[in-house]
Order: C-alpha cells, then sequence, then structure tokens
C-alpha cells in the first residue's frame, strides 16, 4: 500500500519592505561594503524588526544592493520599519548615497 502525505498550505499575507541603495554600483567596492554594513546594522537595530524577528514572523532576502523584509505581523510594520530606519539615517551624514523604499502587499504560502 502507497501511502499518500497531504501537505497543508496555509495563505498568510504578507507585508513587503524593500530597500535599495541608490548609486550602489558607481561606488568603490569597499564603500559599497560599508553602506551595506551600515544598511544592515540600521536595520537590525529597528524595533519592528527586532520585534518582529523575534516572534519569527520576518523574512529577511538579501537583494544584493538592499534587502527586502517581509512582515508577518501586520501592514503597518514595514511602514513603521522605514520611518525609524529613515531616522536612524540621518544620524548617517557620511552616507553618499540616497535610500529608496517600497512597501508592497501579497500572498504568500507557507506549509
Amino acid at each position: 500500500m502507497s501511502t499518500e502525505i497531504k501537505k497543508e498550505i496555509q495563505l498568510e499575507i504578507a507585508h513587503v519592505l524593500f530597500i535599495d541603495i541608490v548609486g550602489y554600483s558607481k561606488l568603490l567596492m569597499n564603500e559599497q561594503r560599508t553602506l551595506l554594513d551600515t544598511l544592515n546594522q540600521v536595520v537590525r537595530k529597528t524595533e519592528e524588526f527586532r520585534s518582529a524577528e523575534a516572534a519569527g514572523r520576518l523574512i529577511k532576502i538579501p537583494t544584493g544592493d538592499g534587502m527586502a523584509l517581509v512582515f508577518y505581523n501586520s501592514p503597518e510594520a514595514p511602514v513603521e520599519c522605514a520611518l525609524e530606519i529613515s531616522r536612524a539615517l540621518k544620524e548617517h551624514p557620511d552616507s553618499s548615497c540616497a535610500w529608496a523604499y517600497t512597501v508592497d502587499r501579497s500572498a504568500a504560502s507557507s506549509m
């Protein structure tokens, strides 16, 4: 007898924050690394990031010159996170590049 394995697919709404470093490819490699490190540090220090990560409700996807943060807790989470990042980056006036943010809402499945 063959045993059938059924996987239940559960759909959830995901709220995505896309972050990009504008002008990244025009920088020297060490400048790229420095900016990416700064961005990662700033993002990881935000309350929204830490809260969602601790609750297991966040996926971080590196994109080369930025990242996508997928929040599963609320539609406000990526917006609040972007605001926190924006405020924190104002404390880094040495950054020669601009930062771009996009917030998106999409359906995702989890097994």
